[in-house]
């Protein structure tokens, strides 16, 4: 079997060394199969492999290849649904051990790269942007609730001049920075934690797609190449799952994505646009959202898409919504242009459960996949180990199914934002 490679990206062209690990070809036993080699299946991978777990991985692609070697690389507190209306479906009680568990997540992160030693070009920092005046003051509201009623003390409102030193941009009037918040490269990141998985005895395939799954006692994963029976499974394809399971597939929808990174800007201007390099995404329902890399380029991302296609000129539409938050860039070219899928709920909240007594699933991450996807391997492992609590506060959401089935399921999402998008237009 042949190679698969990760998509043109910047990503790509600076991770460094890309390992290749072998393709399934044998028939296995292991206590726990994990299908899908993103940040939720080896962050899966490493907790059960520090308990003492015999962990195999497979992986359709190569470590990363899907949004957790894509994205935009921000790690953001909380959930794409927001606290008030986690409130509205599961009561405050349930809403706090969520936001509880966010920032458990996003210690987690930290604390994998220490432990682990993964560079991944880590800054603490982030910026949610407002556009108009209806937007500062949804943030100032924000900003009063988690302080208030979920005691997180590390926002600051931003506005006027601070705003401007922080983004350096006629468009935003204000923002909410974060010191908790931040951004990394992302693929060096899930690179770092299949190293670390590797290290604990876990064993990962590539290029070993599951075709099957058997949900008897045990379990069975079938690839081309050979099979794994396991005592658990741990279900991390998110919007890869390719008609795996079919039941929770119905709940998710692949929406596109799409990035791209200028040439070098240098480091000097890099710090004229973003004062104190914090990643920066606003508020508008289609948004966008940035971030300076390590080695001074302008990251910058927007559009999406509900097909499977990617948009028309997408180079040049990426460089117009650029040039629209910084026109002082009209010169600067985009050297790479990417994009991939993320899966999102109904609801904006993630989605976490089991198929039976023995196979358990996490993803619908909505946008919100760099903390929330280790956290959510994290907690599966821990259900695994007869530990459910935290996991059964997210399985306990309800989740409905998109609707319009296969066939019309896309065009009805797009009527359903049509009002969202017509508010990001209005004052």
């Amino acid at each position: 079997m042949s190679k698969v490679s990760h998509v043109d990206s910047w990503y790509a062209a600076s991770a460094g060394p890309l390992p290749v690990y072998p393709a399934l070809q044998d028939n296995l036993e292991v206590d726990v199969c994990i299908v899908g080699a993103g940040i939720t299946g080896l962050s899966s991978a490493i907790h059960l492999a520090e308990q003492g777990y015999r962990v195999a991985v497979v992986e359709q692609h190569c470590v990363g290849w899907g949004a957790s070697g894509r994205s935009g690389g921000q790690m953001i507190f909380g959930f794409a649904t927001e606290q008030p209306q986690l409130v509205k479906l599961v009561g405050l009680d349930e809403a706090k051990k969520i936001w509880a568990c966010g920032l458990e997540g996003l210690d987690l992160l930290r604390q994998r790269i220490a432990r682990y030693g993964i560079d991944c070009d880590l800054v603490q920092g982030h910026i949610h942007a407002a556009i108009k005046a209806r937007q500062a003051r949804e943030l100032h509201a924000w900003q009063d609730d988690l302080e208030t009623v979920y005691d997180y003390r590390t926002l600051r409102f931003l506005e006027g001049a601070e705003m401007r030193a922080a983004v350096a941009s006629e468009r935003y009037i204000a923002g909410l920075h974060d010191s908790n918040s931040g951004h990394l490269h992302p693929l060096k990141y899930t690179l770092g934690l299949a190293r670390a998985a590797t290290s604990l005895g876990v064993r990962i395939f590539e290029r070993s797609p599951v075709i099957a799954i058997d949900n008897a006692a045990p379990v069975v994963a079938k690839t081309p190449g050979g099979r794994i029976r396991a005592t658990f499974m741990v279900l991390a394809g998110n919007a890869h799952l390719r008609n795996l399971a079919p039941a929770i597939e119905r709940k998710i929808m692949p929406v596109g994505t799409y990035i791209a990174a200028t040439e070098p800007l240098g480091e000097a201007r890099c710090r004229a646009l973003l004062g104190d390099n914090a990643a920066v995404a606003d508020i508008n329902f289609v948004l966008d959202y940035f971030r300076c890399s390590a080695d001074h380029r302008l990251l910058f991302g927007g559009r999406v898409s509900y097909s499977t296609l990617a948009p028309r000129r997408l180079a040049a539409s990426m460089r117009t919504r650029m040039l629209r938050v910084f026109p002082q860039l009209r010169e600067v070219q985009m050297q790479y242009v990417w994009g991939g899928f993320v899966a999102i709920t109904m609801n904006r909240a993630p989605h976490f459960g089991r198929l039976g007594q023995n196979v358990y699933f996490a993803h619908g991450f909505s946008g919100h996949g760099i903390a929330a996807s280790g956290l959510a391997g994290k907690l599966m492992a821990e259900a695994i180990g007869g530990c459910a609590e935290k996991f059964d506060v997210f399985a306990r959401l309800a989740h409905r199914d998109f609707p319009g089935g296969r066939a019309l399921r896309t065009p009805a999402l797009v009527l359903a934002t049509t009002w969202y998008r017509l508010r990001d237009i209005l004052p």
